[in-house]
């Protein structure tokens, strides 16, 4: 009897953290909890980082995670050299600021700290992201923040979104403080979201936008708020 092994394996994901030099990585640990919790279903290759010893290298120690120093130059054969050493199937960027060159748009996906159709694009990342969505709040023109991951193309931010999730703004929130929210809603959609890509349940044909596929239970989802 022939029996197809290829399909009782894991897809191979690898991770891009920037992180920074004494700090970082939450969003790649928390994958790799999710894989040994069963909730992300995918052999985790290693984690990329443009600093060598930095918060995510020390992660990757403790959790047992490949780490690859990833320095200047970062053209497209050096980001499809990486993916073919480590054999990867996709690519993940959990916080990295780095324009992605060379990679498979069908493979390749990004999460971003905010409402993406509003607050992307170049710069902005990170606390950027969180001073302009409460700048925008308090000119009342947005009521929310919000945690979208999207396919990665060779412009920043233009990729085909998939997932997006509204993120609570209290009245006495300041950037420092919505962040930490924000972070907390990656934390807990990241994982799962990952799994269906990494599985197949997510996909497009890396070209039209309109070849787009989500599962309903991805779509719709209540504001997230975890302060009360």
């Amino acid at each position: 009897m022939n029996i197809d092994i290829q399909k009782n394996k894991n897809k191979r994901l690898l991770i891009f953290a920037s992180g920074s030099k004494d700090g970082g990585g939450s969003g790649f640990a928390k994958l790799v909890e999710a894989r040994d919790a069963g909730v992300l279903q995918a052999d985790i290759v290693g984690v990329v980082s443009n600093h060598e010893h930095g918060g995510v290298y020390e992660k990757a120690v403790k959790l047992n995670i490949q780490f690859y120093y990833f320095p200047l130059p970062r053209e497209a054969e050096d980001y499809q050299k990486l993916v073919t050493q480590t054999g990867a199937d996709y690519v993940a960027l959990s916080g990295w600021l780095k324009l992605v060159r060379g990679l498979d748009p069908q493979t390749t996906f990004n999460i971003h700290p905010g409402p993406l159709r509003r607050f992307g694009g170049a710069g902005m990342y990170g606390h950027h992201v969180h001073e302009a969505v409460i700048e925008a709040y308090k000119a009342g023109t947005v009521t929310h923040a919000g945690v979208s991951m999207h396919f990665v193309t060779e412009k920043f931010d233009e990729g085909p979104l998939f997932f997006e999730v509204a993120v609570a703004i209290h009245p006495d929130d300041d950037a420092l403080k919505l962040g930490a929210r924000v972070n907390r809603a990656e934390h807990v959609y990241q994982p799962m979201v990952t799994d269906a890509v990494v599985n197949g349940r997510i996909h497009w044909d890396g070209k039209n936008k309109a070849s787009l596929v989500v599962p309903d239970e991805f779509t719709n989802l209540p504001v997230f708020d975890d302060s009360e």
